[in-house]
């Protein structure tokens, strides 16, 4: 009987597991704190770019490297309903805390770096070091709608008059790349890297959105998920794990691009590399956030670029790695002291 007992208990401990082990897992964010108060998190995306450019016959090296950190401050949460499903919409303020830029063009360089008082970066490009300057403390406050997709920005005008400040070229640039599209690009917190359904191991899904840059022209990127077995050992192994392919094709602007010193001509085309666009995102179910994410990138392609009325082919490869961190404390806020150790005997 006492055997009886232990085999049914051990077959129910197994068709449990079985179970548990298939049911789907909801990808959510939150936002507050067990007690339930809004609390703050923050981000860190950091981007590596190589480009190798040829231009008629001639190589153009250019490397970069970018650190941006974020703070994401929740402000409001409210009830919100689609047909008969109810949801909570979400208004945040995303700031930019500071950042970080090393590019090196042909051999010359430009830096950049925001936590530094003495950030004076390249004096040969003193109004890209302004803009650099100008980013730092840039604000915009955020709605998020169903499945967290950004529904409104806010700040667009505020941001544009700030990086454009005394640079007309600068400011009209910024008006005609500035799109709706880009400004909710650059403040999704989720990065459309979470699906918008719960998911078990093994499932594969895609998200598809258009990316319009105005002049610089339009990108259509696919997403690729797959929820994979999380790792066995190491720091990561009680995360979700997710591996992405990135698929970008590229198309060039029909509309005018008065104003600007270029234009790129129709018919341009640039496509990503299967092999050299996977990466992972690492979901932290205890926290209910985005852990640590890696997006891998390589493109490959000809532009036709009009400078004054004349055509010039530009043979392109870029290779991009961007790492996303999330936390709760600030990645470059000073951190407070360690209080000594109290004395022997106390």
């Amino acid at each position: 009987m006492l055997r009886t007992r232990f085999a049914v208990t051990a077959l129910l401990g197994a068709a449990l597991a079985a179970v548990a082990g298939g049911q789907d897992r909801a990808f959510t964010l939150s936002f507050k704190a067990p007690d339930g108060k809004l609390v703050p998190f923050y981000q860190e995306m950091s981007t590596e770019v190589t480009q190798h450019i040829k231009v008629q016959g001639q190589d153009l090296p250019q490397q970069q490297k970018s650190t941006f950190w974020y703070q994401w401050t929740p402000i409001k949460e409210e009830k919100a309903t689609e047909g008969k499903e109810e949801y909570t919409r979400w208004t945040l303020k995303q700031k930019i805390e500071g950042l970080r830029m090393n590019i090196d063009i042909s051999g010359n360089p430009i830096n950049y770096d925001s936590t530094k008082a003495d950030a004076a970066g390249a004096a040969g490009n003193p109004g890209l070091i302004e803009f650099f300057k100008n980013l730092k403390d840039s604000e915009f406050t955020v709605t998020l709608g169903k499945n967290y997709k950004v529904e409104k920005v806010e700040g667009k005008e505020a941001f544009i008059n700030k990086l454009g400040s005394g640079s007309a070229q600068m400011d009209s640039l910024l008006k005609k790349v500035m799109t709706d599209d880009a400004l909710k690009e650059m403040t999704d917190p989720t990065y459309k890297l979470l699906p918008d359904a719960p998911k078990k191991k093994g499932d594969k899904w895609e998200k598809k959105t258009n990316l319009n840059l105005g002049p610089i022209g339009s990108y259509e990127l696919t997403y690729k998920f797959t929820y994979l077995e999380p790792d066995k050992e190491g720091a990561k192994k009680d995360f979700d794990k997710i591996e992405v392919e990135t698929v970008i094709n590229y198309t060039a602007p029909k509309d005018t691009t008065e104003g600007l010193l270029f234009r790129i001509k129709e018919g341009s085309k640039l496509t990503s590399d299967p092999a050299g666009s996977k990466g992972v995102v690492y979901y932290d179910p205890r926290n209910h956030r985005i852990d640590e994410a890696t997006i891998n990138i390589k493109l490959k392609g000809d532009l036709v670029v009009v400078i004054g009325g004349t055509d010039t082919k530009v043979e392109l490869t870029q290779e991009q790695k961007t790492t996303i961190k999330t936390s709760d404390t600030s990645f470059i806020a000073p951190k407070a002291p360690t209080p000594p150790p109290p004395p022997p005997g106390k």
